[in-house]
């Protein structure tokens, strides 16, 4: 066999024949093979495994009275060991190489901890705009740069799966990964009859960690509500079943290979050919190895280079972010685990969609939640919002909508965050989390993948087009929608979508704008939240100084004191 390592890009598939399977989904014009979706080996099985994956959920995250000792306490000691280094060695360094260094010695732990906690780590690498900077930079090194297999196991695996011996199947197959994560790892192969592929091989252990971590996650959950009033908010048990039910998933790659399918198929009928599906081979497909479509292009955060191709960046993201939407409120599915690590640019400016372990799947009441939320939020429907909220989950059913506007202040002129100073802040915030925890509110796990998206894409914006007009983008956005579906979201959401104005002042009052504002762009927002930020760090400086006093005050005396005359 020829071993390979190969370049991490590679653009070949224009030698192939033209594919019939392009007029189905949204693949590349030209695959290395075509896709006859009745003659899939591994397809029809696909809806019995996803069934079983759901009911085995329930088991793997069941209440129980005691915890997994083992795994709690060796979780334990793994965190609480870098919480003491950082105290000791980081903390006393100041504020910037304190978050620094708890940032790294988090990500140690947690790739140490093994799969469960490194796919913790890719949720929160992209969560940019909610959790600190620095953990988000840090635990983005979790998404593909985790400690590899030995190519051993990672041929054991093959092997076994496939059933077949490694040269049989691969003229050429590198032995080392060109990615490496929670789950699986990747490497570049070409196979016997030419095709050059891309291999993903699921980690030896992970299926049994990931039980053993789940079972300690779901006794920890119910723990954390009682205890810390936001976190009745940030509803950790839901939580802990959106990622048990995800993770479950991930787990066979027969799953991912079909969300594959169905994604492909969604970007079709919608039209979005600007998104790209590696195409899944039809028959090396199986629980723990997936062989698909080789694809490459430029990284997502690589402005420079796409501008110096002539690439137009704001086509790019705007491209991503109409195909989510149209996923998640017209058909209920959309990729669940948008991030920069499973996005790249092809020279062409169309978007290759990666990774699709994480697939989010609405039932129809929550779809169309979503779809009342969004033309809500763009016509000023303050009730249409809160309902759709309901619908979702996020309110019990029970919920006085009226009484909800009225006890937020959803019916005032909205205050601007840049005015107020950090008291003022921290008590807005305190009093709204307050009268949601009154109402019963949390965020169920739908609405967390898809507020976990929509931020990614977001900060995408402030990257790849900063200067674009926000309010000029939702105008364009809500005209597409209702220009090329407005008879379907007119019969689903209950009013004509275009008897209805655009109307932004709910928009922006929710950022704290006054109704005079008629721009602002991405980079004019990201200032304003850069804004806040600074005085919050500075406001809990002034704090802990004051609780601990400044070394000057405490030792001036003795420091300044006038030497004797005498």
């Amino acid at each position: 066999m020829t071993l390979d390592d190969g370049p991490k890009t590679h653009l070949s598939n224009s030698t192939y024949p033209p594919s019939k399977d392009f007029t189905l989904a949204s693949f590349s014009p030209k695959g290395p093979w075509d896709l006859d979706f009745n003659k899939i080996e591994w397809l029809p099985i696909t809806p019995f495994l996803r069934t079983r994956s759901k009911q085995l959920v329930p088991r793997l995250i069941r209440t129980r009275s005691l915890p997994p000792t083992q795994r709690v306490l060796g979780t334990g000691f793994r965190l609480g060991g870098a919480l003491l280094a950082w105290k000791l060695f980081d903390k006393p360094k100041g504020v910037t190489e304190s978050r620094r260094g708890m940032s790294q010695r988090l990500r140690k732990a947690f790739e140490a901890l093994g799969p469960t906690y490194i796919k913790l780590g890719q949720i929160i690498s992209a969560g940019e705009g909610i959790f600190p900077d620095e953990l988000v930079r840090e635990f983005k090194e979790l998404r593909d740069h985790v400690r590899a297999q030995p190519f051993e196991v990672v041929r054991s695996t093959v092997e076994s799966e496939l059933g077949v011996e490694l040269e049989d199947l691969f003229a050429k197959f590198s032995e080392t990964p060109i990615a490496a994560a929670s789950i699986a790892q990747v490497h570049l192969a070409t196979l016997r009859t030419g095709e050059e592929v891309v291999v993903k091989v699921q980690r030896s252990t992970v299926a049994d960690l990931v039980r053993k971590d789940l079972a300690a996650m779901s006794w920890i959950a119910p723990q954390l509500v009682g205890r810390i009033p936001v976190a009745a908010l940030a509803n950790p048990p839901a939580f802990v079943e959106l990622f048990a039910e995800t993770i479950v998933e991930e787990l066979d790659f027969r799953l991912e290979a079909a969300n594959m399918l169905d994604i492909a198929k969604i970007l079709a009928d919608t039209g979005q050919r600007s998104i790209v599906v590696p195409r899944p081979h039809p028959r090396y497909v199986t629980r723990k190895v997936l062989v698909m479509e080789r694809l490459s292009g430029y990284s997502w955060d690589d402005v420079t280079a796409m501008h110096d191709a002539g690439i137009d960046t704001q086509k790019v993201v705007r491209a991503a972010l109409i195909s989510f939407l149209e996923g998640a409120v017209l058909y209920g599915v959309f990729h669940g685990d948008l991030h920069g690590g499973n996005l790249l640019v092809q020279p062409d400016g169309k978007v290759a969609l990666l990774d699709f372990g994480m697939t989010g799947r609405l039932e129809e009441k929550k779809r169309v939640a979503f779809l009342k939320l969004m033309f809500g939020g763009t016509t000023n429907n303050m009730a249409m919002q809160v309902q759709a909220l309901r619908d979702l989950g996020a309110l019990p059913e029970d919920t006085n909508i009226d009484e909800v506007i009225k006890d937020l202040g959803l019916d005032q002129p909205a205050k601007d965050p840049t005015q107020m100073s950090p008291d003022e802040l921290i008590s807005e915030i305190r009093e709204i989390t307050k009268a949601l925890l009154g109402y019963g509110a949390k965020l169920p796990k739908e609405l967390i993948l898809f507020v976990k998206n929509m931020l990614f894409l977001n900060v995408s914006i402030t990257v790849l087009a900063p200067d674009v007009d926000i309010f000029q983008e939702i105008m364009y956005l809500v005209t597409y929608f209702t220009s090329k579906y407005g008879s379907i979201i007119t019969e689903e959401i209950g009013f004509d979508v275009d008897e209805v104005p655009i109307d932004l002042e709910g928009f922006k009052g929710s950022l704290g704008l006054d109704s005079s504002v008629e721009q602002l762009t991405y980079r004019e927002l990201q200032e304003r939240r850069e804004l806040i930020r600074k005085r919050m760090e500075e406001h809990n400086r002034s704090k802990t100084t004051r609780r601990t006093g400044s070394p000057i005050k405490k030792f001036g005396t003795k420091l300044h004191k006038r030497p004797s005359t005498r």
